[in-house]
């Protein structure tokens, strides 16, 4: 009777991380854009041609890497960086609550103007 009770409770411990998602921490250099992936690593960001950096990660909604080649298409709102050569660097697919979050940065100078709240994720215009 124990094993079944064991087992059970093990169960629902397993099954309850899988369910709730996490925040996600965007870091303070993320902008919002929209994303269309040609043929890897070729990319429109914003509808302007530009690449995708060696070694780039892009994260679904479920914050697992996504290969860029299964995305070929895909037309995306996500939050991303650019490295130093201005190569799309980190990318986030974003979950509908993440989207809803406004303003966000779309441009450097607005991320160089706006004040950034890492702790609520949320932006203020001056």
């Amino acid at each position: 009777m124990y094993r079944w009770a064991l087992a059970g409770l093990l169960a629902a411990t397993l099954a309850t991380p899988a369910a709730a998602q996490v925040q996600r921490n965007f870091p303070a250099t993320a902008l919002r854009g929209t994303l269309l992936i040609g043929e890897p690593p070729e990319i429109a960001l914003n509808g302007k041609p530009a690449r995708l950096a060696p070694g780039a990660r892009i994260r679904g909604q479920d914050n697992m890497v996504q290969m860029s080649g299964a995305l070929s298409g895909a037309k995306l709102l996500v939050h991303y960086t650019v490295d130093t050569y201005g190569l799309v660097k980190d990318v986030w697919i974003l979950r509908p609550e993440e989207a809803a979050v406004r303003p966000w940065p779309a441009t450097p100078e607005q991320a160089g103007t706006w004040t950034f709240d890492p702790t609520a994720q949320t932006w203020t215009k001056p």
